[in-house]
C-alpha cells in the first residue's frame, strides 16, 4: 500500500482536514473497542460461569505483552499508517465472523475466546502504530495539540461506547452488538486510507538491521541513551503503578467500604473523567504548555497528594470534588507524558518506544490491583491510598529531580 506523501503541515492541528480524518478513524475504532469489551463480557457471562468468563476476559493479555516489543519493530519498519489499517482490518473481520457465528449457532466460549487471543495479538501492533502515527500527519509543533485531541477522543468512546454496547445488547444480544462494533471499526478503515503521511527523514541506524532483533535492540538503546526518554519511562512506571489500583480495586472497596454503592462509584469515576476530559481539551486548545517538564512533574506530585487525599474523604461529594482534582492533575501530567514522548523521541523509533511506553504500563500497573486488594483487607484502605500516593510522588520527583526532564519544552 502506497503511502501519500505530503509537504510539512502549516495549519494548526484542530484545523488541519488531514488530522480531523485520523481523529475521526481512531475515535471510530475506540468506539468499535468500547462496544466490543461490553459485547465479549456480556456473551461471555450468558455463555460461561463467572470463572470462566473472566478467563475470556483475560485471554487477550499475554499475546499483547509478549508481542508488545515486536509490534513495535513492525510498525517503524512497514510504517505507522499501514499497520493500523492492516490492524482495523483483521479486528473488524474477526468482530464480524464470531457475530456470524453467535447469529447462527451456539458454538460456546471457544469462539470468544479466539476473539480475545486475535484483539491481544493485533493490539500488540496496533498500539506502537497508533503511538507512531501521528508524527507522520502533522509538524511536531503539533503533536502536543494532537496528544490532547487523541485523549478527548478516548474518553468520549469510553462515555459514548458503553451505552451503544448496551443498546447493541437490548436490540439483538451479542451479535448485534457485536455486529456494531465491526461496523464502526468498519468506517475507521476509509477514513484512514485517505489519510495522506508524511515522508520522514532516514536513519539508516533505526532501521535496515539484519533482522527484526538488531531493530528492537537498536530501539531499546535508543531509549536507554536519551536524555528524557530513559528518564520518562521510569516517571510512567512509577505514576501508573501508584494510580492504577486504587482507581480500579481501592475505588470499589472505598465505595463499599463509606456505603456509596454503584451509584456513588459512577459519580466519583465521573469526576475523574470530567477532570481528564478537561485536561486534555486544555493541551487541545493551547497545543502546548510553558515548560512542560516542571508542569509535568509538579501536576504530578500534586495529583499524588489528590490520590492519598481520595482514601480519607469521609462523604460522597467530597470524594467526588477530589477525583475531578486526580482527574484533572493526573490527566494533565498523563497527556503531557505522551506530548513529550511524541515530540523527544526520533520518528523513525517512534513505534519501538511507543511499545516500550505500554508494555511499561501494560506490564506493571496490573500487579498493583491484587496487592491493593489484599492491602487493603490486611492493613485498610487508608494505608493502601498513601502508598499510592507515594508511589505516584515517586514519578512526580523523577521529573523534579532529573534536569533534562524538567527542562524539556514541548515545540511550538
Amino acid at each position: 500500500m502506497t503511502a501519500t506523501l505530503i509537504p510539512p503541515a502549516t495549519a494548526r492541528a484542530h484545523r488541519d482536514p488531514n488530522v480531523l480524518r485520523w481523529l475521526g478513524a481512531y475515535t471510530a475504532s475506540m468506539l468499535g473497542d468500547n462496544v466490543y469489551y461490553l459485547a465479549l463480557s456480556w456473551a461471555a457471562v450468558q455463555t460461561g460461569t463467572p470463572a470462566q468468563a473472566g478467563l475470556v476476559m483475560s485471554v487477550s493479555a499475554l499475546p499483547r505483552a509478549v508481542l508488545l516489543l515486536g509490534g513495535g519493530v513492525l510498525a517503524d519498519r512497514l510504517g505507522p499508517r499501514r499497520v493500523v489499517i492492516g490492524s482495523d482490518a483483521v479486528r473488524c473481520a474477526a468482530v464480524l465472523v464470531v457475530a456470524a457465528l453467535l447469529f447462527l449457532t451456539h458454538p460456546g466460549l471457544w469462539p470468544l475466546a479466539l476473539l480475545a487471543f486475535v484483539f491481544g495479538t493485533v493490539d500488540a501492533v496496533f498500539m506502537p502504530a497508533v503511538g507512531a502515527l501521528p508524527a507522520r500527519i502533522t509538524g511536531k509543533d503539533q503533536l502536543a495539540r494532537v496528544q490532547g485531541m487523541r485523549g478527548l477522543a478516548i474518553r468520549a468512546a469510553s462515555v459514548v461506547g458503553a451505552p451503544l454496547g448496551g443498546l447493541g445488547v437490548a436490540l439483538g444480544g451479542a451479535p448485534a452488538a457485536f455486529a456494531l462494533a465491526g461496523a464502526l471499526i468498519a468506517l475507521s478503515l476509509p477514513l484512514l486510507v485517505s489519510v495522506r503521511v508524511r515522508d520522514l527523514p532516514a536513519d539508516p541506524a533505526a532501521i535496515g538491521g539484519s533482522t527484526a532483533w538488531s531493530d528492537l535492540k537498536a530501539g531499546l538503546r535508543h531509549v536507554r541513551r536519551h536524555r528524557v526518554l530513559g528518564p520518562l519511562m521510569i516517571a510512567i512506571a512509577l505514576g501508573d503503578l501508584g494510580f492504577v489500583g486504587p482507581l480500579n480495586v481501592g475505588l470499589t472497596l472505598l465505595a463499599d467500604h463509606r456505603g456509596w454503592g454503584a451509584a456513588g462509584m459512577g459519580w466519583i469515576l465521573a469526576g475523574f473523567g470530567t477532570g481528564a476530559g478537561a485536561a486534555s481539551l486544555l493541551l487541545a486548545a493551547r497545543g502546548r504548555l510553558p515548560r512542560a517538564g516542571l508542569l509535568t512533574g509538579c501536576a504530578c506530585t500534586a495529583g499524588a497528594v489528590a490520590v492519598g487525599a481520595l482514601g480519607f474523604v469521609p462523604g460522597l461529594a467530597a470524594a467526588v470534588g477530589t477525583a475531578l482534582l486526580v482527574g484533572l492533575l493526573t490527566g494533565l501530567s498523563g497527556a503531557l507524558c505522551g506530548a513529550l514522548l511524541q515530540t523527544q523521541a526520533d520518528p523513525a523509533y517512534l513505534g519501538r518506544v511507543t511499545a516500550v511506553s505500554s508494555l511499561v504500563s501494560l506490564g506493571l500497573t496490573p500487579l498493583s490491583m491484587p496487592f491493593a486488594a489484599a492491602a487493603a483487607g490486611a492493613f485498610g484502605l487508608g494505608p493502601v491510598y498513601a502508598v499510592s500516593a507515594a508511589v505516584c510522588g515517586l514519578g512526580g520527583l523523577v521529573f523534579l529531580a532529573v534536569p533534562a526532564l524538567r527542562r524539556a519544552e514541548l515545540p511550538g
